[in-house]
């Protein structure tokens, strides 16, 4: 499709995206397996050391960073969205550049934050922590697409008007898995 066409294309609605997000949810457990847990248990077995939590969950931002970035800016599309035929663009229609999808990246974390001070707050641990970053990536932040006032087919969340960019839903003949 010309990047005209795929600006012409209508935003995914709520379900959709959460539906995305579940499933992406699920790739991502087979990324952190091989890309953190893999490297960490050996770490442990071999050598009786563990990183610091601070530098485990930057290596794991990190390692899901390169992740996204490096599908956005192949495709616009990582392999959840491609199931759900949704791809990411900039505004003129084109597949995203490095820097605009890093920041698209950075801006998708922000979710983090609540996450972080309502646990500080209520002094949250373990399984709580996972249920509310679950709860809070699932549902609450593709609900921030109805703070957009433009026209409901053209909504896009906080994340994507921070960094510029746009989701869109593709029709289902012009689907091809890369």
């Amino acid at each position: 499709m010309t990047p005209a066409e795929l600006s012409a294309l209508p935003s995914p609605q709520f379900w959709r995206r959460v539906s995305c997000c579940l499933y992406e949810q699920l790739v991502l457990l087979g990324v952190i397996a091989l890309t953190f847990l893999v490297p960490n248990l050996a770490l442990g077995v071999l050598f009786e050391v563990s990183l610091p939590s601070w530098l485990s969950f930057l290596y794991l931002y990190g390692v899901l960073g390169i992740y996204f970035v490096w599908y956005w800016t192949k495709s616009g599309q990582t392999l959840a969205m491609q199931t759900w035929r949704i791809r990411m663009i900039d505004q003129q229609g084109r597949t995203l550049k490095r820097r605009q999808a890093l920041l698209r990246y950075l801006y998708g974390s922000l979710w983090v934050i609540p996450c972080v001070l309502l646990q500080w707050v209520f002094h949250l641990e373990q399984w709580h922590i996972i249920e509310m970053l679950f709860a809070v990536a699932l549902f609450f932040w593709p609900l921030t697409i109805y703070i957009d006032r433009k026209d409901p087919m053209q909504r896009q969340a906080l994340s994507d008007r921070f960094a510029g960019t746009r989701l869109v839903e593709l029709p289902k003949n012009s689907v091809t898995l890369s």
